[in-house]
């Protein structure tokens, strides 16, 4: 794919992490005394002090597009396979984040679609342990002249979702505390911490980070469907469809759809809403290796 941007390559940023680093995102995604394994990804870079957002967002142009503005941005989708497991600390290896532009994509007077891939990579062998695809949405920041882009695939719930009860639900509640331990793993967005940027955005205040949800939907479908176990996924995405706010309940029903890719990875289609409200992750799709009680049920 061709247009402005694409193929441009950021510089490389080394990261690094400690085990105290993996403890804190794990409690902070909800994960229980029950899960050890995980008890006892990174966007803070190499450094374990509170970076300024709006500066680094800045730090790097991508040529051959506007300069947008970095206190009008939220996460569109995200997608992310699981290549390696991950050791608890980066001790003994150099790893970087090596992330280029896919496509910015000009939304009209909506906004401007930023898609990005970001692979976690050891530096000395140059083996990707993990990948992300995401794209971020500037809002009212379009009208610039840039490629439309083309349509993206969707994967809704099964034909027989409604007829069906599904194959794994639970909750999470958020509370007033919720982002602002978040942020903790690094990201340090002000929409997340203090009501000025929400309100400027028409959300009211703070909204909670949309990777919270993200990754509490993928910890509880791991939970439910794949006994916990880090090895039992192999690909989680989601859309982020509309904004979660501090004391919302997330509620999320998944559906095994029994279908089977290479390696036995079966497709599990899932929705996560406010309770009694909007749909908060749409397009919900991961691969999943099911184990236990829930294996017997389909």
């Amino acid at each position: 794919m061709s247009g402005p941007g694409v193929g441009f390559e950021y510089p490389p940023n080394e990261v690094s992490w400690l085990k105290r680093d993996a403890l804190l995102f794990a409690n902070s995604i909800g994960c229980t005394f029950d899960e050890l394994h995980f008890l006892y990804v990174p966007f803070k870079g190499n450094t374990q002090e509170v970076i300024d957002f709006y500066a680094a967002q800045k730090a790097v142009k991508i040529p051959g597009v506007p300069d947008f503005d970095s206190r009008r941005v939220v996460d569109g989708q995200r997608l992310i396979q699981f290549l390696k497991p991950l050791p608890p600390t980066s001790a003994g290896k150099t790893f970087e984040i090596r992330t280029k532009v896919l496509g910015v994509y000009d939304k009209g007077r909506p906004g401007t679609v930023l898609e990005l891939q970001t692979d976690l990579v050891d530096k000395a062998s140059g083996e990707v342990y993990s990948r992300a695809v995401g794209s971020s949405f500037f809002v009212g920041q379009g009208n610039w002249g840039g490629p439309k882009g083309p349509a993206t695939e969707t994967f809704p719930p099964p034909a027989d979702a409604a007829a069906r009860k599904p194959d794994a639900e639970f909750e999470v509640q958020t509370d007033a505390q919720t982002a602002l331990l978040y942020r903790l793993n690094g990201d340090y967005n002000p929409l997340h911490a203090h009501p000025g940027p929400g309100k400027q955005m028409g959300f009211g205040g703070v909204i909670i980070h949309g990777l919270y949800s993200f990754n509490t939907t993928c910890h509880g479908l791991l939970q439910k469907l794949g006994g916990s176990d880090p090895a039992n996924i192999r690909e989680f995405q989601a859309r982020f469809a509309s904004p979660v706010k501090p004391g919302d309940k997330l509620v999320t029903s998944a559906w095994r759809t029994g279908e089977t890719k290479e390696g036995g990875w079966e497709e599990v289609r899932f929705v996560t809403k406010v309770a009694g409200g909007k749909v908060c992750l749409s397009n919900g799709r991961a691969l999943i290796k099911v184990v236990g009680e829930a294996k017997s049920k389909l």
